[in-house]
């Protein structure tokens, strides 16, 4: 086994093979506890499951090419290297190595706010959307941060750097003011909070309940089932009508009786549509009067509110007035007004016009 003591750039064949074992260990060992660690995660118990899930992202985002750049710097520790090889294997490992923290830190952020987002959507789906922003422009900033420390420990000057990216910046803001726009209203949007996830919105003619804000567009779920996807800047320059955020809605009810009823029957209808409305239970009584005349009608108008602003509900207590008064006018005898069509015929024989009534 001679050969091994052999000497090869500073250091025996031997010293080579120790530092790749080394190497191969370290990466079987981190490969494995990825492997093992990650469906054993999985824990019962609420605060039990929340770690899990957190220690499982980590895992998740260990990245073995950077484990193995880390370990070849205490690698090369022992070895006799030249100083352009040494500066090489050490900046590769503090770019890995900060690498790797930025992606734990980001895995602890996003589970962070999954878990906030899971907690709060239903009741306080503002802050939801607050927190979202606020995370995002933290990872930016801790990315940035750590891109600087990278570039430094490369001997990048830095202030230089920052100087030339102030003006640079400039004229990509100017290049992209469109999207800088969006982002500006995102910014908005979740400071103002004009909606929130969860909310039902009507923006022209587009409706929808909000999923998504994002950076550049908001992203609207329809009732028919496809997605609506808005820029940030359109939205805020629209008028918007938030339904989630309505606590009552007010119902104008209108209908008509036919033009043979009688005085002192049309007296009775506001007091009958009254008694209905008052009887209903999620319904408050505004007022009740014959509006005017129609064509082939008297017309009646009723005013009330639905004291809950759900739509499913609001259709409910309406079909329910709407049977109720069916019945009570039937047995009132008083009829609904019916289309009216008259019709001119001309009898060439006698020079004479007839009318015929049609209902």
């Amino acid at each position: 086994m001679a050969w091994l003591d052999t000497p090869f750039w500073g250091n025996t064949v031997g010293d080579y093979l120790i530092a790749a074992a080394l190497l191969a260990a370290v990466l079987a060992v981190v490969a494995v506890f990825r492997e093992v660690a990650r469906p054993r995660l999985a824990v019962e118990g609420v605060d039990a499951r929340n770690v899990s899930h957190l220690l499982r992202d980590v895992v998740a985002r260990t990245r073995l090419s950077l484990v193995l750049l880390v370990a070849l710097f205490f690698v090369a520790r022992s070895l006799v290297l030249p100083g352009i090889a040494w500066s090489f294997i050490r900046g590769a490992a503090i770019v890995a190595a900060l690498l790797q923290a930025g992606l734990w830190v980001s895995a602890g952020v996003d589970n962070s706010i999954r878990r906030y987002r899971e907690r709060n959507i239903d009741s306080d789906a503002a802050s939801v959307t607050t927190i979202t922003a606020v995370a995002f422009m933290g990872k930016f900033a801790l990315w940035l941060v750590l891109l600087l420390v990278a570039l430094d420990n490369f001997g990048v000057e830095i202030t230089a750097l920052v100087a030339g990216l102030g003006i640079g910046g400039i004229a990509v803001a100017l290049a992209l003011q469109n999207v800088l726009g969006d982002l500006f209203a995102s910014l908005s949007i979740v400071v103002d909070k004009p909606f929130v996830i969860g909310d039902f919105i009507v923006i022209g003619e587009f409706a929808g309940s909000v999923e998504k804000i994002g950076l550049k567009t908001t992203r609207l779920r329809s009732i028919g089932g496809e997605q609506i996807i808005m820029s940030n800047a359109d939205m805020l320059n629209s008028r918007i009508r938030n339904y989630k955020r309505m606590a009552e809605r007010r119902v104008v009810y209108t209908f008509g009786l036919a033009h043979e009823t009688s005085a002192d029957k049309l007296e009775q209808v506001p007091k009958i549509l009254r008694e209905i409305i008052e009887g209903l239970e999620k319904a408050r009584f505004d007022r009740a009067h014959l509006k005017g005349y129609g064509d082939a009608s008297f017309l009646f108008e009723a005013v009330f509110w639905v004291t809950l602003p759900d739509f499913n509900i609001y259709m409910d207590v309406q079909q329910e007035l709407s049977l109720k008064l069916v019945r009570k006018l039937s047995a009132e005898g008083i009829e609904f007004a019916r289309p009216v069509r008259r019709l001119f015929s001309e009898d060439s024989e006698h020079d004479a016009s007839r009318t015929f009534d049609r209902r």
